[in-house]
């Protein structure tokens, strides 16, 4: 042990016990990168543009919109940095160290590398280090190793390089002792502690950009380059013809303005958002908003198996008593010997179960829970057979003992490892009659045994025996017992688990389960709920431990299930799937997860189990820890990216139209169908709600039968560009038919007060176009979206009031219509409907 003298020196030398923080951007630096896209640049030089030559109108609207997108986008970044101080939430307060000679309560910081620091059940563990003094030490590992139950420590050395989970002569930083006392040397401190590790990959892991976020980029650069080249020729051939510089200019901008729709980002944001209040309907709470278009495009989801594949209690699944196995739902506490087995369960027991609280070992409180459901309360029965003696379960002989006045008498009921019993007993009870245990009884019953192991099921032993009067019982009445029998137990899965797998696997999604318990386990849990088809499709970690990243990409696609696995593992994996073009989300809940949950494209933390560190690490948090919940919010992202997509085919389609027109225009040596002021408008009034009401379309199961979406696949994919094309095609030849008979029947402002009119209220329509791929005209889905019929009804009257009220005449540049052209404009406007729709359905035929 170190004097206080070596304790300074060292914490010279190694440094305070304490996870170190990264450099974190500002907050001016995180405000100022949400300007960095590319479309956002081209809108601030038009805007800049706009000023000078004097729309001031333009350049203050332009400016507020992509204002407001970048606060939204710096309050998202912030709110995504907090895993690291989290960690450091998790280091014990104090720690108990001796010193001298003498033991001291120290602050964690300050616990150093030699130090022997002293452990009592309810204290956290502040430093790695190895067990010198253990006294029936279990620690609670869950939040670093995923494993379900506390690990028993002792002072067995053990392999080197063993699991995490596997190395009982070590504890480590941020777990909890359950139960028993200890001593320990610390070897590692601060940053060099398994979780100091997990804080350093959480640092290097990647934070991962949704498709959306991807596709919207690129599409944004595409669409400007197209736009600005278009609006220079435009500009070239305005001056060509003798046009001001400077008026064809500034119906350039305006043109470009319209063109580029700015207001997709916040349109995007809306969505989501609403988005975000559904899931949180639905248990899922979302912490960044790209995460819920992510999760639409979701191939491979990575679970956790505890609490989330499972209901995270343990259950009794069988008995094993005269000479038969068991199942729970066929217990008959009738017959003598099951109904003593149960007695005998709950009276050498520590648990208690009292208005639902539950409090002791797990497996312990799933005895006195399957008691309860054959109507036995443990309170009563321990009232009635009450505890005269006791010899408490200790690491070393595996076994438990109490004594208690039973039916036929004083007697000691003992519960352990099988193995300690069968060791110890020489008769046997079967249909109530005792008889001299024979070697084929103990073979009977080790091939039990075995078979419950296979099956992933905890098994523990029970036995009894007679004593000649009241007395404390000593070890030596541990030997002579007789057999009862066999209670076998597990973690069972969610009732719901089994549909979600199978959604899973039809919407093309591959479940993988990744978890620190051991293989058997998982493995016979995965089987159950459909994860794991063939034994060879489960491995350990240690079996990847080597592979280079480039085997390890071909070997994934062939395992479902990981067990005894650690953080390193977990990063490596999700990466593996990364690099092969998925878009892959992990689930977890303890802080081993932190890194592969920031690492992966969608990270999910459990609400309920979950670290403060996971859930800061992760995009989604589920209230319930319900892998079936993940699947409905894949379902949620299929369904808003759906309709994020339609409305940027809403927008598209009519501001292609509207460019046709100009280009019409142009070519055929007529005037400009349109003032700036009239694209603004379109722009920024009649677009924007049908747009939003777009992205609020109700949800639909059917995207759940198709395929995840890939990951580099563009939004301007072949199919879609053709419908912009086709459908901009037609309300472009709508609003020049508006225009032409304008023209000749009253010159260049009826003509653009027509096409103004026809444009924008045939976009009005148009939105009904673009609810679904298919035609809608005809089916109940035609008028299910009340935010559609609203936007429209909203739009019409704002156009309308535009074109009869004549104060708005000359703010607006138009002139007042008469009864028969505003039938004209409407009509050409509602042609827009019939048509795409016919064309629809043409289209839809064929595929």
């Amino acid at each position: 042990m170190l004097s206080n003298e070596q304790a300074k020196i060292n914490q010279e030398k190694y440094g305070y016990n304490e996870l170190v923080e990264g450099k974190k951007k500002s907050l001016i630096q995180i405000f100022l990168e949400q300007y960095k896209d590319f479309l956002v640049i081209i809108l601030i030089v038009a805007a800049i543009a706009s000023g000078f030559l004097g729309d001031i109108e333009s350049a203050i609207v332009i400016f507020v919109v992509i204002t407001i997108n970048a606060i939204l986008g710096t309050v998202q970044t912030l709110k995504a940095e907090q895993s690291l101080n989290s960690l450091k939430q998790l280091s014990a307060p104090e720690a108990k160290v001796v010193r001298d000679g003498v033991l001291l309560q120290i602050p964690a910081r300050e616990v150093t590398v030699g130090d022997h620091v002293v452990l009592e059940a309810g204290d956290s563990v502040p430093a790695d280090g190895n067990i010198i003094e253990c006294a029936s030490l279990k620690v609670d590992e869950s939040a670093l190793t995923g494993e379900s139950l506390a690990v028993e420590k002792s002072l067995d050395e053990v392999e080197p390089g063993a699991a995490l989970g596997d190395q009982t002569n070590r504890v480590f930083s941020s777990s909890f002792v359950t139960y028993g006392r200890a001593a320990y040397k610390v070897t590692e401190i601060g940053m060099e502690t398994e979780v100091g590790k997990i804080a350093k990959l959480i640092h290097s892991a990647e934070e991962k950009r949704t498709p959306l976020q991807v596709n919207l980029d690129d599409f944004g650069k595409k669409l400007s380059i197209i736009i600005l080249i278009f609006c220079g020729i435009l500009l070239g051939v305005s001056v060509f013809k003798g046009e001001g510089i400077i008026d064809a200019f500034l119906f350039a901008v305006a043109l470009a303005v319209a063109a580029i729709p700015e207001a997709l980002s916040s349109i995007v944001t809306i969505v989501l958002s609403f988005g975000t209040q559904k899931m949180a309907k639905e248990n899922a709470i979302i912490r960044k908003l790209q995460a819920v278009e992510g999760l639409g495009s979701v191939s491979i989801v990575c679970s956790d198996k505890t609490g989330t594949l499972t209901q995270n209690k343990m259950t009794v699944e069988d008995y094993y008593v005269d000479e038969k196995r068991i199942r729970v739902d066929q217990i008959n506490i009738a017959k003598d010997s099951e109904k003593f087995l149960m007695h005998c369960s709950m009276l050498c027991n520590d648990s208690t179960n009292v208005n639902g609280q539950e409090i002791g070992d797990p497996t312990e409180t799933a005895l006195i829970n399957l008691g309860s459901n054959f109507g036995i309360e443990a309170m009563d029965l321990r009232a009635k057979y009450s505890r005269k003696a006791e010899i408490p379960f200790d690491s070393d002989r595996k076994l438990m003992a109490t004594a208690h006045y039973l039916r036929h008498g004083y007697a000691m009921v003992v519960k352990g490892a099988v193995d300690v019993i069968l060791k110890r007993v020489t008769k046997i009870r079967i249909d109530g009659v005792e008889r001299e245990i024979t070697k084929e009884d103990i073979v009977n019953i080790e091939n039990q045994n075995m078979e419950f192991s296979r099956d992933g099921l905890r098994v523990l032993g029970f036995a009894y025996k007679d004593l000649p009067e009241e007395r404390d019982i000593t070890f030596e009445d541990e030997y002579d017992l007789i057999f009862l029998g066999l209670i076998s137990m597990m973690d069972p899965p969610r009732v719901e688990s089994k549909q979600a797998v199978t959604e899973c696997i039809e919407a093309g999604i591959k479940p993988i389960m990744i978890t620190g318990d051991h293989k058997i386990t998982a493995a016979a849990i995965a089987k159950r709920i459909g994860i794991l088809k063939d034994d060879s499709e489960a491995v350990e970690g240690a079996v990847i431990e080597n592979m280079s990243d480039e085997e390890l990409q071909d070997y994934v696609p062939k395992v479902s299930v990981y067990a005894r696995v650690s953080p390193e593992h977990k990063i490596r994996i999700v990466k593996a799937w990364q690099d092969r073009g998925n878009i892959v989300a992990m689930t977890g809940d303890g802080v081993n997860d932190a890194p592969a949950l920031k690492q992966a494209d969608i990270g999910v933390a459990m609400g309920i189990t979950g670290t403060e560190v996971s859930k800061d690490a992760a995009s989604m948090v589920l209230t319930d820890d319900n892998f079936a919940t993940i699947i409905k919010a894949v379902k949620n992202g299929r369904n808003v990216y759906q309709n994020i997509k339609n409305a940027i085919q809403f927008l598209l389609s009519g501001n292609f139209g509207g460019i046709l027109s100009v280009l019409y225009a142009s070519i055929a040596g007529l005037p400009v169908p349109f003032a700036p002021v009239h694209l603004l408008f379109i722009n920024l009034l009649t677009d924007s709600l049908p747009a939003i009401a777009l992205g609020l379309e109700p949800h639909s199961d059917d995207v759940m039968k198709e395929k995840p979406r890939k990951k580099n696949e563009s939004i301007l994919t072949r199919s879609f560009l053709l419908n912009i094309g086709l459908e901009g095609f037609v309300i472009g030849l709508m609003t020049m038919l508006a225009f032409t008979i304008g023209y000749k029947s009253g010159g260049t402002l009826l003509a653009q007060t027509m096409a103004f009119g026809t444009l924008c209220t045939g976009r009005l329509f148009h939105g009904f176009n673009c609810k679904a791929n298919k035609p809608t005209i005809f089916t109940k889905r035609f008028f299910n979206n009340i935010y559609l019929v609203g936007a429209f009804l909203l739009g019409l009257a704002l156009i309308v009031s535009v074109l009869v009220i004549p104060g708005l005449h000359t703010v607006f540049k138009v002139q007042s219509l008469n009864l028969t052209q505003l039938f004209i404009v409407i009509g050409l406007s509602f042609l827009n409907l019939p048509i795409i729709q016919l064309l629809k359905r043409i289209r839809h035929g064929r595929s």
